[in-house]
């Protein structure tokens, strides 16, 4: 068997958890099968073992600081055209996200192989991306509908995301599985290294927030939050990739209020962000959507404790009062309560942070997430090929 992923983010160009799964489920898979992967931007040749490919938009399609806000969406179109023009030799195409999901409908209707589709978010319930995009938020949305309801198989990255498409695409059940995102162990566990907090100007005891600029992550609930932390308690906000100028420029204006916020404007270097998540009293995801939420699995792998919103793939990642605690979303006075519950009794803190590490290397591994993607796929490329033949 071999895999075509086809995605916007891959290394050494990745912004967000969607561009990290890809990355670590095409090393995961190669070691069962051969994968290629096609994603956005020029490459340099791999060299380990995985065929990648990058593609630019076509000049004409291409967008910069004066084109209209819709312009990335048309950038899409014509990058899915060109990974579709190319030849294809793979038994089953899987597309991350809707920017690369138009490629892989294209793929599937033109080189005749089955379309997985892995939903890392749904536009449906992403309102505040037409702040981004524009009108260009209209045809993400058609592009992830269109793609969902023709994909040979729906990948959900939590339960709760397969009733979120469920109940917003035109898609038969069976059709929608549940795949969790996984984490390496090896990669993300407690280190007593620090010199990256010094070199930052990080200083315990701190809590940690690791994300995009973005509302979805709920980064000024936190800052709302932080006016309640325990004296002496620095908030550190590991945070770039601004969804748009203005919520940049929103942040910029809020930090300077809040002396007890670190802003750390980076994505930051896997080495150093384990040193953050190793060292801090407490990881904080304050999200107000999230399907699966990658960074609280990074955090509990190094044996940090977790206050997060029980929002989505939350849910069926931190178990309350077990590896973290949960909090509604939107709600920084309780926020703010658990955080204080966590600094204020290191020893809850600690046995919090060990029993998510358990959980990781029990339930997160990225060898069973391959294992239960390659059944996936073995499964839509029997029922297409079943269904070719009676064509």
């Amino acid at each position: 068997m071999k895999a075509l992923l086809l995605t916007r983010e891959y290394p050494p160009h990745i912004y967000g958890g969607a561009g990290v799964v890809v990355d670590q489920l095409a090393h995961a898979l190669r070691r069962r099968m051969a994968v290629e992967v096609r994603c956005f931007g020029e490459r340099e040749p791999a060299t380990d073992g995985i065929a990648v490919r990058g593609y630019t938009p076509w000049e004409r399609l291409r967008g910069g600081p004066d084109g209209p806000r819709f312009a990335p969406a048309l950038e899409t179109l014509s990058i899915g055209l060109a990974m579709a023009r190319d030849p294809v030799d793979a038994d089953v195409a899987h597309a991350h996200t809707w920017y690369a999901d138009m490629g892989g409908l294209w793929i599937r209707t033109l080189h005749r192989i089955p379309l997985i589709v892995t939903l890392h978010s749904m536009e449906p319930l992403r309102p505040w991306k037409a702040d981004q995009l524009g009108t260009g938020y209209l045809l993400s949305s058609w592009i992830e509908k269109a793609a969902v309801e023709a994909a040979d198989r729906v990948i959900a990255v939590s339960t709760r995301m397969r009733e979120d498409i469920l109940a917003h695409f035109g898609v038969e059940p069976r059709r929608v599985v549940v795949v969790h995102n996984g984490i390496d162990p090896d990669r993300f566990r407690h280190t007593e290294a620090r010199d990256a907090l010094d070199r930052l100007g990080v200083r315990p005891p701190y809590a940690l927030f690791v994300g995009r600029v973005t509302d979805q992550k709920g980064i000024f609930h936190l800052l709302e939050a932080a006016r309640a932390l325990p004296p002496g308690v620095q908030l550190v906000l590991c945070a770039s990739a601004p969804d748009t100028p203005e919520i940049e420029a929103r942040l910029r204006r809020a930090v300077p209020d809040h002396p007890n916020v670190l802003w750390i404007d980076a994505m930051v270097p896997v080495d150093t962000v384990v040193q953050l998540y190793s060292h801090a009293a407490v990881f904080v995801c304050p999200s107000v959507y999230e399907p699966f939420g990658l960074i609280n699995l990074e955090a509990m792998a190094c044996e940090t404790p977790v206050v997060a919103s029980a929002v989505g793939g939350i849910l069926e990642v931190v178990e309350d009062g077990v590896t973290g605690l949960l909090v509604p979303p939107a709600r920084p006075d309780e926020l703010a309560a658990a955080l204080r519950r966590v600094l204020e009794n290191p020893e809850l803190g600690r046995r919090l942070g060990r029993a998510g590490r358990r959980r990781v290397e029990e339930r997160f591994s990225w060898a069973s997430v391959a294992e239960r993607t390659e059944r996936v796929y073995g499964e839509a490329i029997e029922e297409f090929r079943r269904a070719e033949e009676t064509t």
